[in-house]
């Protein structure tokens, strides 16, 4: 390891190529880079910090870019720490995700034959650095031996422990991305340089004093690289196609997993607005990107990483110790909320329309609009949005509600959380509080039985999922149609869905009050109980986790109401 002189010595030498910033810094620089440079050691390395025979160590872990690219304060006061940004994160998470280490095993289980080749293709996007290591050894990837978190000691251990780290999205390559051979984690890096001569991408030219110092820190050699603020980067492991696999292990077909980037490149977005522009908001105000030396910049992109999962950042909060959480508990909070923000204010739109009152009946027309550049809900086909539409009379009595969601996550009516072979198809017309309007994605296996599980579906029986502006379902690539009954429907359309509701009144004396919400809920009550279908810990510990918090599992995206004197 580096002494102190020598690490002053190092950064003595660059005062020719920078600004006087540099000199007023050299403090800054001891106390913080020098840090650095202790723990930069390769992973992988020996004591001198040499890499092992044979070996090309790729990966740096994320503390070695922490240390000069947190403490981020705007002018206005906002803490915009790309660091604890990250770490509070579902990508910083990805390793400790209880219910994705519980579906890795439930799939394992059901397919014991293809246990090694699941934890590989699992691994692709979930611990990355990892896998991609372990890819230039020859070997497949794997996931539970490098569980739990808290026990990680051996250099790969610590990378599956970072998940969607900094040295992985941060190197990778221009070439091939958007294309299909770039999806399910096809993204090319350059696995030939050791650390000390890897480039890392930013949308920044940077200037030659600054490299010397990140890659004295970091290892890391910064390049100016604008593909990493494009939608084909986050396509890359935001494009999934899942193996479907018969009796025997063997696969018989694929299945679109999920792919917001297709559905977005088929929409009126594309082009216009990237993934990052909404799931990495850029700030107004111009920002240093590194509290040490830092030159203020223009488009300075968050590392929040808003998403469409509120639950498991609370649920990481509440089982810190056991899931080996390292990110703070605010800031695990704040991660939460402002993916509930985000949801709230950007997803969706509900109007109630034309209401008419005839005879003994009320009918009402609500209209929902789909403000993201996806599918809503898009990903992991856990996830459903559905309205809940309830009249009240005079006195503040339900006289009619569809679409309610009891304390356990289950949605009143639905028959599929009722009876899993069972689903809710897709309405034009409900007269039923038995009849919810669920937008969502229904697989099925090749004998056509509905399923959860990801390796034993084959396709989707029922694809309702509301479109984004600008989506032609007639024209749309097989992977992204709309399936089941709504594609016929001529109110289900690009940006919405139109649903008439036609309740009978016992009585007739008014005022009453119409309202109508669309509920989102990221893992839905049979996604999660299907899992008990095996036994396993993380299974266990998961179905446990979610009935604990089941009745905080949905949250309201849109609503409107009226009163109908």
């Amino acid at each position: 390891m580096p002494s102190l002189s020598i690490t002053y010595m190092r950064h003595q030498t660059l005062r020719p190529g920078l600004s006087n910033g540099l000199g007023r810094c050299c403090s800054l620089v001891l106390s913080g880079l020098a840090v650095v440079l202790f723990v930069a050691m390769p992973l992988g390395a020996d004591a001198a910090g040499q890499a092992k025979a044979g070996q090309v160590n790729m990966f740096a872990t994320s503390d070695n870019c922490m240390a000069c690219h947190n403490s981020l304060i705007t002018p206005s006061g906002t803490d915009v720490s790309m660091g604890s940004s990250w770490q509070s994160s579902m990508m910083a998470n990805s390793s400790r995700d209880p219910y994705w280490q519980a579906s890795v095993r439930r799939e394992m289980m059901a397919h014991p034959e293809s246990a090694k080749n699941i934890q590989d293709e699992c691994a692709a996007c979930h611990m990355p650095m990892a896998r991609y290591e372990a890819h230039t050894r020859g070997v497949k990837g794997s996931v539970f031996a490098h569980l739990p978190v808290q026990a990680a000691r051996t250099p790969a251990n610590l990378l599956a422990a970072d998940g969607v780290s900094c040295s992985m999205c941060h190197q990778i390559q221009a070439d091939k991305l958007g294309t299909r051979e770039s999806f399910v984690a096809g993204f090319v890096l350059d696995n030939k340089k050791p650390l000390g001569q890897r480039d890392v991408f930013g949308p920044y030219e940077v200037d030659e004093g600054r490299k010397r110092i990140m890659s004295s820190a970091s290892q890391m050699q910064p390049q100016e690289g604008k593909h990493v603020q494009e939608s084909a980067l986050c396509a890359s492991c935001h494009t999934l196609y899942t193996h479907t696999r018969g009796p025997d292990g063997e696969v018989i077909g694929e299945l679109p997993e999920q792919v917001p980037y297709l559905e977005w490149k088929h929409s009126a977005y594309y082009k216009n607005k990237s993934c990052q522009s909404c799931h990495m908001p850029q700030l107004d105000e111009k920002m240093e990107i590194t509290s040490v030396l830092g030159q203020k910049r223009e488009n300075f992109s968050r590392h929040a990483f808003r998403g469409g999962n509120f639950l498991l950042p609370k649920m990481l909060n509440l089982h810190r110790q056991e899931l080996g959480v390292t990110a703070l508990s605010q800031d695990l909070n704040q991660a939460a909320q402002e993916t509930l923000a985000h949801l709230q204010q950007s997803s969706a739109h509900v109007r109630i329309g034309e209401v008419k009152q005839d005879g003994d009946g009320l009918t009402t027309e609500v209209v929902v609009e789909n403000l993201a550049g996806h599918k809503l809900p898009t990903a992991y086909p856990s996830r459903r949005a559905w309205i809940r539409f309830t009249l009240e009379n005079a006195r503040g009595e339900v006289v009619f509600r569809s679409g309610d969601v009891g304390t356990d996550g289950a949605i009143e009516g639905n028959i599929n959380d009722r009876n899993p072979h069972k689903y809710e198809p897709h309405y034009e017309l409900i007269e039923s509080a038995e009849q919810v309007q669920i937008y969502e994605a229904i697989m099925a296996d090749s004998q056509d039985r509905v399923t959860t599980g990801l390796l034993e579906a084959l396709r989707f029986v029922k694809d309702n999922r509301l479109l984004p502006r600008g989506f032609d379902k007639e024209s749309a690539h097989k992977d992204i149609q709309v399936q089941g009954q709504a594609h016929n429907d001529q109110d289900f359309v690009a940006s919405g869905d139109r649903v008439v509701y036609r309740v009978p009144l016992t009585e007739l004396e008014g005022p009453f009050t119409v309202s109508a919400e669309l509920l989102y809920q990221p893992i839905g009550y049979r996604w999660a109980h299907n899992l008990k279908q095996q036994q396993a810990d993380e299974i266990n510990r998961f179905v446990g986790y979610f009935e604990e918090m089941s009745q905080n599992s949905w949250t309201i995206l849109a609503e409107d109401s009226r009163t109908i004197k």
